[in-house]
């Protein structure tokens, strides 16, 4: 199957993917700007990111509820939100209204992410094709996209706000273009039933590793260059970006090779990569060292969180999965919790070189948690 008949009968929620990747990467690559604007510390610039995480999960666990309500304008309606509160960032000079911008921003975003995968996790099962691999591809790229414009755009002076409403504006455009035929959407919106609990807890854990690493380079990259290393704002911006190329290039290969090795396969191999991507991060003596370390990691943990999903999704029982997907997405991004609190702490004490080497640490710990597909298992 070639990538792109793969990407045309997912083609809805692929463009969502995209957009959200947009919102993102925008956001990562002001990170240095937005956290001096409010005056934050790390450790204090971490717990806000907290609200953001709240609004994603929160999202997330009442996601089966709106579902079946919104029907086939449930991701644009969703993109819409997300596209009017990414402004509010924008707009904060204060960390208490910082804090509140991220809880609405997260809300909306959180709610695309949750329709989207359930969305492709359908057409998974309508066309028994693994699907998860190129719309996470898509989601990278566009982020890397956006990320490398927003650099540009901080050069040439742009403010945040007038950032986030340029991709307000291509969500306007375009996000119609996430409209499902009523037949294919909200098909798994289904209130009972969902993936045995073992596996929705396990795949729930490597998501939530996964997220989380990938959450520590899109937030704190940036940063590390431009302050540990001493970058400028361009060579901040392609922290972000290297990932995101590198998220997109691994996770269209990872659609190659699903049609040839098992998941859980990719995923024991994929998370030693992404842990040596992270330690060469975190032991970076000049800044192009730390872009191979932010590629390797990008690499890596590109096929981890997808490859889980689907793992997770497969075993669902039909017109279960936006169920499914909520339960599982409840835990694996509860990492936007620890994510930004981890890193701000240990970086507030420690350095961010130490914070990128915990992240490796961790990684190092998804092995461990594919071992309930190794036998069967009741719920």
């Amino acid at each position: 199957m070639s990538l792109w008949s793969s990407f045309w009968i997912c083609r809805a929620p692929a463009l969502a993917f995209g957009l959200l990747g947009l919102y993102w990467g925008a956001f990562s690559a002001q990170v240095p700007v937005l956290k001096l604007r409010i005056g934050a510390g790390d450790a204090e610039f971490g717990t806000l990111m907290l609200a953001s995480a709240l609004g994603i999960v929160s999202a997330m666990a009442l996601a089966p509820r709106i579902d079946p309500r919104l029907g086939r304008y449930g991701m644009l309606i969703a993109l819409l939100l997300t596209s009017v509160a990414f402004l509010l960032p924008g707009l904060a000079k204060e960390q208490a209204t910082f804090a509140l911008a991220m809880l609405v921003a997260g809300f909306g975003a959180g709610l695309t992410d949750i329709l989207m995968n359930a969305r492709v996790s359908e057409v998974e099962g309508r066309s028994r094709r693994s699907l998860m691999n190129i719309n996470h591809a898509i989601f990278s790229l566009f982020y890397a996209i956006a990320a490398l414009a927003t650099g540009v755009a901080r050069e040439i002076g742009m403010t945040p706000f007038e950032v986030f409403l340029g991709v307000a504006v291509v969500t306007w455009a375009f996000g119609w273009l996430a409209l499902m035929a009523p037949e294919q959407a909200g098909t798994g919106s289904g209130a009972g039933g969902s993936a045995p609990t073992l596996f929705v807890v396990a795949g729930g854990a490597i998501v939530l590793i996964a997220f989380m690493s990938e959450n520590t380079v899109e937030g704190w990259s940036a940063l590390h260059i431009e302050r540990t290393l001493g970058g400028r704002y361009v060579e901040g911006a392609l922290g972000p970006a290297t990932l995101g190329f590198t998220m997109a290039f691994g996770r269209l290969m990872g659609q190659v090779v699903a049609h040839r090795f098992s998941e859980i396969r990719v995923i024991f191999f994929a998370s030693f990569l992404s842990a040596a991507g992270a330690f060469v991060a975190a032991l970076a003596p000049e800044i192009w060292v730390a872009y191979l370390g932010f590629g390797l990691l990008g690499l890596g943990v590109s096929v981890i969180g997808p490859m889980a999903l689907a793992l997770v999704g497969k075993s669902a029982p039909p017109g279960s999965r936006t169920r499914t997907m909520s339960r599982t997405a409840v835990i694996g991004f509860s990492g936007f919790f620890i994510g930004p609190f981890l890193m701000g702490m240990t970086s507030e004490y420690f350095g961010l070189s130490v914070a990128f080497g915990v992240t490796g640490l961790v990684l190092l710990m998804t092995p461990v948690l594919l071992v309930p597909w190794q036998r069967p298992v009741d719920d």
